[in-house]
């Protein structure tokens, strides 16, 4: 059975760095898109960014552009977000999901009706001083 797990949260100051994982297992980790997303309390979740495996393209979202890195590692079946310059308004719980491919990356971040075939539990992410 596919499973995703996130690691590589905490609490970081304001303006500083986190790189968050995700290890996939139990299924073809090279057949699938991944996204990572977030959602804070009360708050609706956002797809951060996405990444596809058959051409390699890449979603951001705009609150994002310039500081977060999406890559992905087939050989070892893990993706991984760099977070850097965070802000206050970046704290969520974080989770990566994957979806089978093909897959259009932008749907995968901005469909919030967008169904996954994995998720993860999430990883929490706290900026504050």
């Amino acid at each position: 059975q596919g499973q995703l797990v996130e690691s590589g949260g905490g609490l970081v100051q304001p303006g500083g760095s986190v790189t968050l994982s995700c290890a996939a297992s139990g299924f073809r980790f090279d057949h699938y898109a991944i996204g990572w997303f977030r959602q804070a309390p009360g708050e609706e979740r956002e797809g951060v960014s996405c990444i596809s495996h058959v051409d390699g393209r890449t979603y951001y979202a705009d609150s994002v552009k310039g500081r977060f890195t999406i890559s992905r590692d087939n050989a070892k079946d893990t993706a991984t977000l760099q977070m850097n310059s965070l802000q206050a308004e970046d704290t969520a719980d974080y989770y990566c999901a994957a979806a089978l491919e093909p897959v259009h990356v932008q749907s995968m971040c901005t469909y919030d009706r967008f169904e996954f075939n994995f998720q993860g539990r999430g990883t929490q992410v706290t900026v504050s001083s």
